[in-house]
């Protein structure tokens, strides 16, 4: 064997041997943390490059401890060099969709203008955060907005969602009852789609409405100033995965 190749070799064990030993701790502390905090349903650990500390995934939130698991963090991380909220970064990532994995034909298709940028929305049709974007989104074109009803506010959400979603057009009533406070017309009696909804909801853990997601999978849970949103918009299909038949 040539140096080359020995060293090639030998560089190969070590990587094996750091990703064995990486696994061996998380696993490690993963149990640890069962031991010492067993009401936390633990997800994933892994090392980071901050502070020689471990990220852990735990229900919708990410907390942070040492090798020992003799502490634990709670709260985000900034990378000051970059200015970068590393914990706000990282959920971000752990709660990306697909967006052509998401039940598309379980909403309500508003188009504006050319429809080229597409998003997705889950919304409560009591939410007053909800309406204000709504309000907001009308000064925006060229878009292809899903409205996903998610009800989860009140019993007259969900009442409201199933008359929007009966209604014979969808979209002018939504449009109608969230931007120009329009009562829901008729009852809702037709068979709907708000049950799987609301369970998809709670398998991608949707906890608050308006939930917002882009094109290339990112989610964003609450209101966006709408001048951030538009660029976002525009961002997300640029960076966005191409697709055919869209």
């Amino acid at each position: 064997m040539n140096l080359r190749a020995f060293l090639l070799a030998l560089g190969t064990a070590a990587l094996m041997s750091l990703g064995a030993h990486a696994a061996d701790d998380a696993d490690r502390i993963k149990a640890e943390l069962k031991k010492k905090v067993p009401e936390a349903p633990v997800e994933s650990v892994r090392k980071i490059p901050y502070g020689n500390l471990y990220e852990v995934v735990t229900g919708s939130e990410i907390i942070y401890t040492d090798d020992k698991v003799s502490f634990i963090l709670l709260g985000s991380i900034i990378d000051t060099k970059a200015r970068e909220n590393i914990t706000e970064a990282r959920m971000r990532q752990l709660s990306a969709i697909k967006f052509d994995e998401l039940p598309l034909e379980r909403a309500i298709k508003i188009v504006r203008g050319n429809g080229s940028r597409r998003f997705a929305i889950f919304e409560d049709p009591n939410c007053g955060y909800c309406k204000r974007f709504e309000r907001d989104l009308m000064g925006i074109t060229d878009t292809t907005m899903y409205v996903f009803l998610y009800p989860i506010l009140s019993q007259d959400s969900l009442e409201k969602a199933k008359a929007i979603w009966c209604a014979p057009d969808r979209g002018k009533t939504w449009i109608d009852m969230m931007v120009r406070d329009a009562a829901a017309p008729g009852e809702g009696k037709c068979a709907t789609p708000i049950d799987q909804n609301l369970a998809f909801g709670r398998e991608k853990r949707i906890n608050g409405t308006p939930t917002i997601f882009f094109e290339n999978g990112e989610r964003v849970p609450g209101v966006m100033p709408i001048a951030e949103f538009d660029k976002k918009l525009t961002a997300a299909k640029v960076s966005a995965p191409s697709a055919a038949n869209r």
